[in-house]
């Protein structure tokens, strides 16, 4: 940890206390914060940079991805070395950032966000930042935080165009009224269909950091209710103003069926968790498949050797290049994700073929 009286850290913080919105008091609530970032490619590494540079206290990452070659170009906190290492990149972004502050409690988790863990990740925390790449874990986030009373800042980046905005529970609508059911977000363009622009991202994590800062430094009449919709390209700005809960969501209204329903949030649904599962990663060629039960990498990794497959392995996971083309990246959770193929059954039988048969 880093001593405050140490003359190379006594003045970490001078720059932003002198600004007389934040202040040392200001400065005060920051370290007594904590939040969760969720998802920790684009948006969530320069998330977590800014939350870590400005001295909150806990910061808490969550992603169920590794670092890949194609991430370097928009992806800041991460290099070379992480792509060549297939390192989770919760666990590269922890492992840069605290060298960048030692004094922040980092906590990195692999993992994919589900209605099994979200109540777990999200407990405590003072925000919930987004970095996520796709509308069903958004519209999660957003019903966790309205149930915990949380507050979500959202954004979204690409091609060239963004979005953010902070939705407060009691004071804004949900995510779910603003954007209607999955397949709206689902159906619009993603930087894996469209491309992104660095600049663009780093843009829009520059909103939500500094409404952020704002909410946890104790400035949360500052904090803009406004949806901001941008196109840096052309630079164009649209904002309009956020609406109130609505009466009949069970997420953010207050009406009677708000109420009736919200004793349903999050409640996990009855079938077997160890059925398997697969979702196509838009524009990846990738399928990831929950196969409902831990895998034993150590065992996987003699078996895979075995069936002539050419491994690269870290304590987080295996990659394993299969003969066909295909690659598998194997997590202890019980996740796969294979690359080459965004057939779903295709995926599966691989996945039997190579690790369950």
């Amino acid at each position: 940890m880093a001593d405050a009286a140490d003359p190379v850290f006594s003045d970490r913080y001078s720059r932003q206390t002198r600004f007389a919105a934040i202040g040392e008091e200001g400065q005060r609530k920051l370290a007594e914060s904590s939040v969760l970032i969720v998802g920790i490619g684009a948006l969530g590494a320069s998330l977590a940079q800014h939350m870590v540079r400005a001295g909150v206290g806990e910061v808490r990452l969550v992603d169920r991805d590794f670092v890949e070659p194609s991430n370097l170009q928009r992806q800041m906190l991460f290099d070379e070395a992480d792509a060549l290492a297939v390192l989770p990149k919760a666990v590269a972004a922890a492992n840069k950032l605290r060298r960048i502050n030692s004094s922040v409690n980092i906590e990195a988790t692999v993992a994919d966000v589900n209605v099994s863990n979200i109540e777990a990740l999200a407990s405590g925390v003072h925000l919930v930042l987004d970095g996520t790449d796709n509308a069903a874990t958004r519209l999660l986030l957003s019903d966790i935080c309205f149930k915990q009373r949380i507050p979500f800042v959202y954004g979204g980046v690409a091609g060239a165009q963004g979005m953010q905005a902070t939705l407060v529970p009691e004071s804004t609508s949900c995510l779910r009224c603003l954007i209607g059911a999955e397949d709206s977000e689902d159906e619009a363009d993603t930087c894996d269909t469209v491309g992104v622009l660095a600049p663009a991202v780093e843009f829009v994590a520059a909103l939500q950091a500094g409404e952020a800062i704002k909410w946890l430094s104790g400035n949360q009449g500052a904090v803009r209710q406004t949806w901001l919709s941008v196109d840096l390209w052309s630079f164009r700005l649209r904002e309009s103003k956020l609406p109130a809960g609505s009466a009949h969501c069970r997420y953010c209204g207050t009406g009677q069926e708000a109420a009736r329903g919200a004793k349903a949030i999050l409640e996990t649904d009855s079938q077997d968790e160890s059925a398997i599962s697969s979702t196509v990663l838009c524009g990846r060629d990738t399928v990831q498949v929950t196969l409902g039960k831990p895998l034993q990498l150590a065992i996987l990794e003699k078996s895979l050797e075995a069936q002539g497959c050419k491994l690269t392995v870290n304590r987080y996971l295996v990659k394993a290049a299969l003969q066909s083309g295909e690659q598998m990246i194997l997590f202890s959770d019980g996740r796969v994700l294979v690359q080459g193929t965004a057939d779903a059954a295709h995926a599966i039988s691989l996945c039997h073929a190579y690790l369950l048969d």
